[in-house]
């Protein structure tokens, strides 16, 4: 749940190198979690002048993704990968660790992308056991590649290098044996290191990034997303919560409503402007408000496919308020208030300092889902129903129906006209 994005001289990035004929066979035959699926090809990447633009190489809210992380729709192939450690040797068989985290991470993914996204993953079920003990690679929250995870990967990569063609595969997930390290409830060290090189090279040349190290388990009844949450850093989405500390709404300014903030528990949906930014919608899906004046919408919730499901309206070119509807569904399990959620985002916040801010239309509540200590109480009745209103920098948004389906009406005001830099579109916004 942790993200380490490296930096490099100059911001060097470069994409993964394109799946190419293989030198050797996988040292597992492909298995594709989930069953294959006919995939909705109508979403594209933001574009437009509601496409923010980014200020960093490194995840960000910058509706466009930087070159060199992992693709986040159509077919996506994981390379999965088991090590444990002479002092801490693995209990159980790799294929149950395996079975852990899949299927059920492509059926996230697959439900929360409306078939947008086929997550595939590969194992090599045999554990690779590393020559050192654990301690001796100086894993923690926080520690950088250098040195201990680099030594770690190259052990990793020398195991399988003659039977594994890295140029197949989009990203890796490395699964530790759970038994290695603190538990996840003392300490969190799963991390991603996404985007920028590691300065290591397979065999077949290709950088070794975009790898995901999965350690200890976590609890609650959807544990697996740990691994969506990492994956999805390989995608450029940053952690929503504080890195830095703090606690209560001062940790967690997103709660339940995006598993980058909270993703122990139940659980809990991507918010649409990641959806829109992973490439998950399609135009149509997605309302840019920049004219002065209201403009009236109707939303369906995430939990659903089909219809709008996200209204923008730009503050500046690095600032936005994002309206969109949430409903109880197969991925949002915590929903025990449906309405309109509301946040302010920003492009130019880095990851674990508050990118984004949900807009609580019960401040001073005790929420309504407070059972369960993984869930922000305070933010679970966030969503605006019908007769109450939002307003900020120039922006008013008023929930005014909601109909037998279940979808809310919403008037949107923007009550100033942007400036001349924000009616032109986002630097590379057309990608994709």
């Amino acid at each position: 749940m942790r993200l380490l994005t490296l930096l490099v001289t100059a911001c060097t990035t470069f994409a993964l190198t394109s799946p190419a004929a293989s030198r050797a066979e996988p040292a597992a035959e492909p298995e594709p979690a989930g069953e294959p699926v006919t995939l909705e090809t109508d979403g594209r990447r933001p574009s437009g002048p509601c496409a923010l633009r980014g200020m960093t190489d490194s995840v960000s809210e910058a509706a466009d993704t930087p070159p060199g992380f992992a693709r986040s729709n159509g077919t996506v192939r994981a390379l999965t990968l088991f090590v444990d450690f002479p002092d801490a040797q693995a209990e159980g068989t790799p294929q149950e660790r395996y079975a852990e985290f899949f299927p059920a991470v492509a059926d996230y993914y697959r439900t929360s992308s409306y078939g947008r996204l086929d997550y595939r993953s590969t194992p090599v079920p045999r554990w690779i056991r590393m020559s050192r003990k654990y301690a001796a690679y100086g894993i923690a929250r926080g520690a950088p590649f250098e040195r201990g995870y680099r030594a770690l990967s190259k052990e990793i990569v020398d195991a399988v290098d003659d039977t594994v063609d890295f140029r197949r595969f989009d990203l890796v997930n490395v699964l530790v044996t759970p038994n290695a390290g603190p538990p996840a409830t003392e300490d969190v060290q799963s991390v991603t290191f996404a985007g920028a090189p590691t300065g290591l090279t397979t065999g077949d040349g290709t950088p070794f990034k975009n790898v995901s190290f999965i350690w200890s388990r976590q609890t609650g009844d959807s544990p697996y997303r740990v691994l969506n949450h990492e994956n999805a850093h390989a995608f450029g989405l940053p952690d929503l919560y504080y890195t830095g500390g703090g606690s209560g709404l001062l940790k967690t300014p997103v709660g339940h409503w995006d598993l980058m903030d909270e993703d122990w528990g139940p659980s809990d949906d991507f918010l649409a402007w990641h959806k829109w930014k992973l490439g998950w919608l399609a135009p149509g899906q997605v309302e840019c408000v920049m004219t002065p004046g209201p403009r009236t919408v109707t939303l369906t919730p995430a939990s659903v496919p089909g219809g709008t499901k996200l209204t923008v309206v730009p503050l500046s070119r690095t600032r936005a308020v994002t309206v969109e509807a949430r409903a109880r569904g197969p991925l949002d399990r915590t929903v025990c208030r449906p309405g309109v959620l509301v946040t302010t985002l920003a492009t130019d916040i880095p990851s674990g300092a508050g990118p984004v801010h949900v807009s609580d239309a019960t401040p001073g509540s005790d929420g309504c889902w407070t059972t369960d200590p993984n869930v922000n109480p305070q933010l679970s009745d966030a969503p605006y129903v019908v007769g109450e209103r939002f307003s900020t920098g120039g922006v008013r948004v008023a929930v005014t129906g909601r109909d037998p389906d279940g979808n809310w009406r919403v008037t949107v005001e923007r009550l100033r006209p942007p400036s001349s830099r924000l009616s032109r579109p986002a630097s590379g916004a057309a990608r994709g």
